[in-house]
């Protein structure tokens, strides 16, 4: 991965990006105005820089069945770096959990969980937090509203 230096046309790209990523280029050219073998060119550096990581479709969970948010803020026993690392490593096969965060101070971990229902997340809580040896103390939220959902990076 190679450093870029971001100019004002890389910045209006990401940016356009960040809003659609499923636009064609010649769409994104005309929207950061920009002739489209130059956005291409450019898209294509920012993605070998590692500044474009993927791109994805965000979807509406509630739309798609019964989802429930749980917070969850995680305790380990023992804080050593092999032991988050291997912490880190059990939620990261875990689909449910869509991020996950290690924090100072207070817990270990914040994690963002997406389940269907309650007992969908008691069984993950069991097979995750119950069964981890290492696991001191697991606090949960459960969402009943979301304000603002949103993935952008200011640039």
């Amino acid at each position: 991965m190679e450093d870029v230096a971001l100019d004002e046309l890389d910045r209006r790209i990401l940016n356009a990006l960040q809003e659609d990523a499923g636009q064609t280029n010649h769409q994104l050219a005309e929207r950061v105005h920009a002739s489209a073998p130059t956005c291409l060119r450019r898209v294509r550096r920012l993605v070998e820089a590692g500044i474009i990581v993927r791109q994805v479709a965000l979807l509406d969970a509630e739309k798609l069945g019964p989802a429930l948010t749980a917070i969850v803020e995680i305790t380990l026993d023992q804080q050593g770096d092999e032991r988050q690392v291997a912490f880190e490593q059990l939620v990261a096969d875990e689909p449910a959990v869509q991020q996950c965060y290690r924090v100072s101070p207070g817990p270990d971990f914040v994690l963002m969980v997406q389940v269907a229902d309650m007992p969908a997340y008691h069984a993950l809580a069991h097979r995750l937090f119950a069964g981890h040896k290492n696991v001191r103390n697991v606090r949960s939220y459960f969402s009943i509203h979301r304000s603002k959902f949103d993935t952008r990076v200011a640039v």
